[in-house]
């Protein structure tokens, strides 16, 4: 690293210490559970996203158990192998002004990051090879071109880690072809040896979509164009708003300064249209997919690493007050994960509806199965099936079926007999007919904490309808 991180580096250290804690006790969330079992299954594609979260969450189990430390194990030491790696792009890409501090800092600040280093999503390996393939293309612009091999290696990592990953090349391929020094890139092997290095580790993704009907492509896919005018304003509003609130707010105020001033700049400065094609490309992407459906707040979150270093070339003394907002709001989301020390209501905290109860409704739902001499238990919501398959004993069969599941190189199951399903009482539809035979309701559960109910399920008597084949979920420490 060009500047000596002294004290920074030890902070980012026990940051680490502090997430790989909240980590371990946090419960998992339904769409981490859900990625588990994915872990089980590992495969080249699934039907939802690229392979890579579980992979990762596989090489995390391997060494930490199935809990939820093993589950998101590589999430903080992503955020701190990222955070080392966005301080050196920096220095890189602005010398002589200690901008690796400040740009790591800032995205420390961030909820996005913050959440993201104490979670596994497939927005956790993107968000580090995003910012990796950054860090190469930094070290490729000021030393060895080799490196852009290696820019190309880690920008299909990104992309085998979501699809998104796509407007990393997008960006690089624009600021390439639109500038001076791209072009002059071009008449040289290694980008284009970079790109091939891409497509090398994107293959498998590819080779598994033309052999499952290109089911993933087609579902996700399936989300550009929309054009929905009567909500366009609102779902515009929704996004600027989450990205207020999970990049915190003096942050994400700095960062779209940062970034409309490297766009300005980006005509008589390579380094500001880099990071500006990297940026706000992607940005307009967001916006214009909210002309027509809901942007998740997490999936902007790879435009930051390049805004919060263009933010550096503002010279703004804000940054040190945004930070200390930002990890303030950080750890106050972290500790409620972990242990909830502030009684909220539900519609004020998000940890409460993703987090909260999961063991309790599996032993509410093994005790009703008992209670009905159940063969099997099974849900409609993948997350909720996934939930039970991981914190249920492995006495009880977890079943699932559908598109989804069927995908899995998981074992078929022909259950006989009837069992439980568990279904959202906010689901005003009774289980599916195509699926289950018989429902009968014979209970409710309620899911929550403290008291205070993050949600409500209904428990039906069904039999699966013949013709179906559930696969058969896996439970922790069953091989």
């Amino acid at each position: 690293m060009p500047t000596r991180p002294g004290p920074w580096l030890a902070a980012l250290l026990v940051l680490t210490l502090v997430r790989l804690l909240v980590a371990a006790a946090a419960p998992l969330s339904p769409d981490e559970a859900y990625y588990w079992i994915w872990s089980r299954a590992l495969a080249p594609g699934y039907l939802d996203h690229p392979p890579m979260v579980a992979l990762w969450i596989r090489m995390g189990t391997s060494v930490a158990g199935a809990g939820s430390l093993g589950v998101r194990l590589l999430a903080p030491l992503a955020a701190l192998a990222g955070s080392v790696l966005l301080w050196d792009a920096a220095e890189r890409l602005l010398p002589g002004r200690q901008a690796g501090i400040q740009a790591a800092a800032l995205m420390n600040a961030t909820l996005l990051l913050g959440a993201g280093a104490v979670t596994m999503t497939p927005d956790t390996p993107l968000l580090f090879f995003w910012t990796a393939t950054l860090w190469a293309v930094a070290r490729a612009r000021t030393g060895n071109a080799a490196w852009w091999i290696a820019a190309g290696a880690l920008g299909g990592c990104a992309l085998a880690s979501k699809y998104t990953g796509a407007l990393l090349g997008a960006g690089l391929l624009l600021w390439l072809a639109g500038t001076r020094e791209g072009r002059a890139w071009l008449r040289r092997w290694q980008p284009w040896a970079g790109a091939a290095a891409a497509l090398l580790v994107f293959a498998p993704v590819v080779a598994w979509n033309a052999a499952h009907g290109w089911a993933s492509f087609a579902k996700q896919g399936g989300r550009t164009g929309d054009w929905r005018p009567s909500y366009a304003l609102h779902y515009v509003a929704e996004l600027i708003g989450s990205q207020v609130a999970l990049a915190t707010p003096l942050v994400f105020a700095l960062c779209v300064w940062g970034a409309w001033a490297a766009l300005r700049a980006a005509w008589r400065d390579s380094t500001a249209a880099l990071l500006a094609c990297v940026t706000v490309l992607p940005a307009a992407v967001f916006v214009e997919h909210a002309l027509g459906d809901r942007v998740q707040g997490n999936w902007p979150a790879v435009i930051y690493p390049a805004a919060c270093i263009a933010t550096v070339g503002l010279g703004s003394r804000l940054w040190r007050p945004a930070v200390a907002l930002g990890l303030a709001m950080t750890t106050t989301v972290q500790a409620q994960a972990a242990v909830a020390p502030f009684p909220l209501a539900r519609w004020l905290d998000p940890t409460l509806i993703q987090l909260a109860g999961w063991p309790g409704l599996a032993h509410g739902v093994e005790r009703e199965a008992k209670h009905l001499g159940a063969a099997f238990v099974t849900a409609e919501p993948y997350g909720v099936a996934a939930e039970l398959a991981h914190a249920l004993p492995p006495g009880w069969p977890v079943i699932a079926s559908g598109p989804r599941w069927s995908l899995l190189r998981l074992p078929s199951a022909l259950p006989e007999g009837a069992g439980l399903l568990v279904q959202p009482a906010r689901r005003r539809e009774p289980p599916d007919p195509a699926l289950w035979d018989g429902a009968e309701l014979v209970g409710t559960l309620d899911r929550g904490r403290g008291g205070e109910v993050a949600e409500s399920y209904r428990l039906y008597r069904v039999r699966a309808r013949p013709g179906t084949v559930p696969i058969l979920l896996p439970h922790p420490g069953v091989p």
